[in-house]
């Protein structure tokens, strides 16, 4: 049987999102369909981006399931000094070296890669962490687990989750709290950081 698509889309047809604010604001980039991929919304990123308006300048950034690149790209455009992405798919991997090239984001590097198996073996710590996995799968979880026990988490790193509202929050690990969230339609989102 022949996978429906989405209604008014044709079938292969390109997806776009809009850089909102920083250098490229305004800029409009295309992403493929791909299965799982579900761009963090623009009232969501501005929310998100509205808390960490200090505390990105300078940092280094994980993107641990870049997708369409919204959430990577933004945090580039908005100063941060380096963004590395993980995209496993590598349609989706193409689409963001090909937007990266165009934006001529020299501080955006994109890796073809699982991000549990870039993880276990990454030796570089991060300022800020985005993880918005394909929803269903439980890998909040184990991403945290890993970040944390691998050292790749400086003292005030932050780490952005976004999942599906209907579920309870991931468990954290410990001295990790949710410090801000909100939840939008049926998704939930927010912050961790290390407890006071």
């Amino acid at each position: 049987m022949a996978k429906k698509s989405k209604p008014g889309r044709r079938p292969g047809s390109t997806n776009r999102v809009r850089i909102i604010g920083g250098e490229w604001g305004g800029r409009r980039l295309d992403f493929p369909d791909a299965q799982g991929l579900r761009p963090t919304s623009d009232r969501v990123r501005e929310t998100l981006f509205n808390w960490l308006q200090y505390e990105m300048h300078g940092r280094r950034v994980l993107d641990a399931f870049a997708g369409s690149g919204a959430l990577g790209f933004e945090a580039a455009s908005r100063g941060a000094r380096e963004v590395v992405m993980l995209e496993r798919a590598r349609k989706v991997a193409e689409t963001l070296k090909k937007n990266a090239t165009e934006l001529h984001a020299n501080n955006v590097s994109l890796l073809t890669v699982d991000a549990l198996d870039y993880l276990r073996q990454a030796d570089e710590s991060f300022d800020l962490v985005f993880l918005d996995p394909p929803f269903g799968q439980g890998l909040i979880e184990p991403i945290l687990a890993l970040l944390d026990s691998r050292g790749l988490l400086k003292p005030d790193t932050k780490i952005y989750i976004e999942f599906e509202a209907a579920m309870p929050v991931p468990s954290l690990p410990e001295g990790w709290a949710l410090i801000r969230d909100k939840t939008a339609g049926d998704v939930r989102y927010g912050l961790i950081g290390k407890s006071s």
